[in-house]
Parts: structure tokens; sequence; C-alpha cells
């Protein structure tokens, strides 16, 4: 696929003497990643649109996180240009759970506003949301322990402490989620509304976001094509990528080499690093995952579309690679964010 000449989407993590570490290097490193590791990985282009995360911090120098490790910011309020998205992660707060001294946060959050930047937030950072007023009259969610005083001291906004993320405004324009973990859904949703269903798969797949009871095989997809120079063994591969539903996949591939059986076996291994019965098992059930993540096609008609005339079999062997049947990917996996 030709890669997208889109602009990327510009995301501010925005992080403050609150702020903890860990949800705001995740974020940053999962951003970074959208519309180029999946790539790196398994060689396919998927033309997705990129994104850029900055970290910005009141004056741009690094400081002491809530906890103890530093945040380093990327720039400043007053350095940082305009952006697509603004999140608030969560913030450590007292015991009485007291806002802190946010007044530069809050004129430049109401900025990027005016703007037109999608404003979210983790957990408790939805307490600076709230604090700036952008969320009067609008659904919000936040930690558990944050709902009595956030009650009592946001009264205007209509808290829904049940959700996991909560979109609110004209168009969605503002988002908050709940406890520190839902990071992840968050962010999910995002590349989902910003870049596709597909690249949030994808992303879900390279990190391991969401469910995790079905094991990590549920994640995994066919890695980047080694590469080799037998030239012969090369020609057998793009045949194969549109033809490996055809009937005999292995012998046609021997006939198609003019090799010896064992010889053609022995070179492909070494080329590929996969036996070829094996690597047309794992491009068929490549395809198979795309069709049930993208179609309503019954898990029958999925096997014969990839190369299966007996159903049966095929389940097996999707089991046997992805650790689940063929109904449970797709119950993971279809439209998922």
């Amino acid at each position: 696929m030709t890669p997208t000449n889109n602009p990327p989407v510009r995301v501010s993590l925005l992080a403050l003497a609150e702020s903890s570490p860990a949800v705001l290097y995740g974020l940053f490193e999962v951003f970074q990643a959208v519309g180029g590791m999946w790539r790196e990985l398994t060689g396919e282009d998927t033309g997705s649109r990129r994104w850029e995360a900055r970290i910005v911090g009141r004056d741009g120098a690094p400081f002491a996180s809530a906890i103890g490790p530093p945040i380093t910011p990327d720039t400043s309020l007053a350095d940082s240009s305009s952006c697509d998205i603004v999140i608030v992660t969560d913030l450590a707060l007292a015991a009485d759970l007291e806002p802190g001294d946010w007044g530069a946060e809050i004129a430049w959050l109401r900025r990027r506003h005016e703007e037109g930047a999608l404003l979210c937030s983790v957990c408790t950072g939805s307490v600076l949301l709230a604090e700036s007023g952008l969320l009067d009259g609008l659904e919000a969610t936040t930690h558990w322990s944050a709902t009595a005083m956030f009650r009592e001291r946001y009264s205007s906004v209509r808290l829904r402490p049940e959700r996991i993320l909560c979109p609110a405004g004209a168009g969605h324009s503002i988002v908050t989620s709940g406890g520190p973990g839902s990071w992840e859904d968050l962010a999910l949703s995002l590349i989902a509304r910003f870049s596709g269903q597909a690249e949030a798969v994808r992303i879900a797949k390279i990190f391991l976001l969401g469910d995790r009871s079905d094991g990590q095989l549920v994640f995994s997809a066919m890695g980047r094509p080694r590469s080799h120079g037998d030239a012969v063994i090369g020609d057998c591969q793009a045949w194969l990528a549109d033809n490996y539903a055809r009937p005999r996949p292995v012998s046609r591939m021997t006939q198609r080499s003019g090799l010896a059986e064992r010889t053609f076996k022995r070179r492909f291994k070494a080329a590929t690093g996969y036996a070829p019965v094996d690597y047309v098992q794992a491009l068929r059930i490549e395809e198979a995952k795309q069709i049930l993540e993208t179609t309503g096609e019954p898990t029958d008609g999925v096997a014969h579309m990839v190369g299966y005339d007996d159903p049966a079999f095929f389940r097996r062997l999707f089991k046997r690679r992805t650790g689940v049947t063929p109904a449970r990917y797709r119950q993971r996996f279809r439209m998922a964010f």
C-alpha cells in the first residue's frame, strides 16, 4: 500500500507536577508506534497515518514526577504549537483531592480547545478538565476514589463513574476515561477515530492491549519476511501470495521451481525459515484473520476462501496457531474499538 500523504496526528501529553510517568510514557510509546511499527514487525505497509506525540510541561524543564522518577517534557506551554489531541494523564492528588496551582495549564487547555483540539483525560486527569470549566454541563468519568469530591466540587458536571470511556460535547470534543489502566481503552479508541479500526487492531496486537485472558498467540502475526538471495524461492513466494488458496500449493511451488521435492523443501526452509507447508498455513491463517476482522463471512466460508475444504480442520489449525477459535477471534477484533 502506498504510504499516506496525510500529515501526522499531533498529540500533546500535558505533564503537571502531580503527573505519574507510567501512563504518560505508555501513551507516548503507543502513539509513536502508530502507522510505522506494524511495517517494521511484519513487512506489511498499511499506509496508515503516522502519529507524533510530545510531552508538554509548564516551562519545558525536567522535573521529578509525583512518584519520584523524572519527567522530561519535549516543550513548554509557551512554545507548544497547535495539535489535534490533548491528553491529561492521571494526577496524584493530596489526600483531600485538592486541586493544585494549575492556572497556566488551564489557560493553555482553553486555548487548545478553542483551536479545535480534542481534549482527553485519564483517571484523575479529569479533575483538571473540570477545574477549567470545560466539563460544565457535560458527562464525564473519573477514578472511583475521586467521585465524592467530584460531585461536591463540580456539581455542574454530570458524573458517570460507571463508565470507562465517556465522550461528551459537540462532536465528542472531550473524552474522559476512568482509572489509570483505562489509558489503553482511550488510546485504542483515539487511534480508531483518527487512523481507522484496522490500525487500532494492529496496535492492540503489537502491545497486547485489551483482554489478555486468551493468552499471547491471539495477538500474534506472521513476522516480517526474511531477506534472502534465492531467486527461485522468491519467485515461489510471490506466486503463493496470490495463489495461497489454490489446492496443493506446495506441490505447485515445487513444480514451478523446477527442483526436486527434497531440494525445494530444503532451500525453501533455508531461505524463509519456514517449511513450505508451515509457510502456506501461516499465510492462510493471516488472510483468515483479516476476513474475520473485516467481514461477517461464516467460518465455513472463511475456511473455503483461504483454501480449506474441511472447516473442522481449519478450525483446529486456527486454534493451534492463535490459541482461540475463529468465532472467538472475530469477537475479539472485529470492530473492537
